[in-house]
């Protein structure tokens, strides 16, 4: 029996900065796995995390280990999360940035995989569509075993929004944002429901909701990373407890279905390329990319997000000549 398929759920973190230090305190929080594991190229700042963590799983619901490690404990991970590079921030250009975490993304990835890694592994790195390709091209895995966050993040802070402004509770609101978790990123207004009820329905049906209104929201949703990053510097809570929700799809073998980054060959038009879009994950990875129906004006920005993504692509599969499995 192939070990990652024994239920011992092991996650390996690579990265203790904001994202991965946090991903790592909501999977204690939640009582996710068993074993965490922390690499980062700053030993000290991994081990001190560890200890640190350690101290909060008296509290946990169930028992855990938390330790600084190597590549070699990828080995029987269940899961092998992506945390590390540098941020749109430490940069001049998004391209500047892909192009150097695409560097830092191959190195680890290579180093996974040398650890005899067969489970699933998930990318958070921004960004995050275009290096979940890098990390798929470089490890040789199934391309079902390899996911990026997508715009589970970015769904999130919409529905979180519309459910301010509806007065309702989130788990009410079936919305979600597609393409590029970045500024081409859409929301998928054609299928949002709240409470079951289509959304042109509920602003027909009273006069205090307003379009203006759920088109300023999907705006919201597209700036609140910079908006936050103005006010107090780097995200990381809702990109941690986005990593630890998809973490427990994974672990729990859920069946459920998330906006995540995923491969589409086909759907919605598109192929050869990692975007955001609706998956169905499980302990497998991801199983299936849903479909879901468009209007033609979010078919139009679904592939101008597609067509991004590949622009961005085309110089950094130059500099993964010869690191390609």
């Amino acid at each position: 029996m192939n070990s990652v398929d024994v239920l011992k759920n092991k996650v390996v973190i690579i990265g203790t900065g904001f994202v991965g230090s946090t991903y790592a305190y909501a999977l204690v929080n939640h009582s996710i796995a068993e074993e965490i594991v922390l690499i980062d190229m700053n030993r000290e700042k991994a081990e001190g995390e560890a200890m640190d963590l350690n101290h909060a799983v008296p509290f946990a619901s169930t028992p855990m280990k938390v330790w600084q490690g190597d590549y070699s404990e990828c080995q029987d991970a269940n899961i092998v999360c992506i945390t590390a590079g540098v941020s749109q921030s430490e940069e001049v250009t998004r391209l500047t940035v892909a192009e150097k975490n695409t560097g830092i993304i191959t190195g680890i990835v290579e180093r996974v995989m040398a650890s005899g890694f067969n489970g699933i592994l998930l990318v958070a790195s921004n960004p995050v569509d275009v290096m979940t390709y890098v990390a798929w091209k470089v490890s040789g895995l199934p391309k079902n075993k390899v996911l990026g966050s997508g715009t589970l993040l970015d769904t999130a802070r919409y529905v979180h929004l519309l459910s301010r402004y509806f007065e309702i509770d989130t788990k009410n609101i079936q919305g979600y944002i597609l393409g590029e978790h970045g500024d081409s990123q859409f929301p998928v207004t054609s299928q949002l429901t709240i409470a079951g009820k289509n959304i042109k329905d509920v602003i027909q049906s009273n006069p205090k909701y307003r379009w203006s209104d759920i088109e300023e929201i999907a705006s919201q949703t597209k700036q609140a990373a910079y908006l936050i990053s103005e006010l107090k510097g780097p995200t990381y809570y809702g990109i941690g407890m986005s990593l630890m929700r998809l973490t427990r799809a994974i672990i729990k073998d859920e069946n459920t279905v998330l906006p995540i980054s995923a491969y589409v060959n086909g759907e919605y038009g598109e192929h050869d390329i990692y975007i955001g879009v609706p998956a169905l994950v499980n302990r497998h990875g991801w199983q299936e990319v849903y479909d879901i129906p468009l209007s033609d004006d979010e078919h139009h920005k679904f592939k101008e997000s597609a067509d991004t993504l590949k622009e961005t692509l085309v110089p950094l599969m130059k500099l993964l000549k010869g690191n390609v499995v």
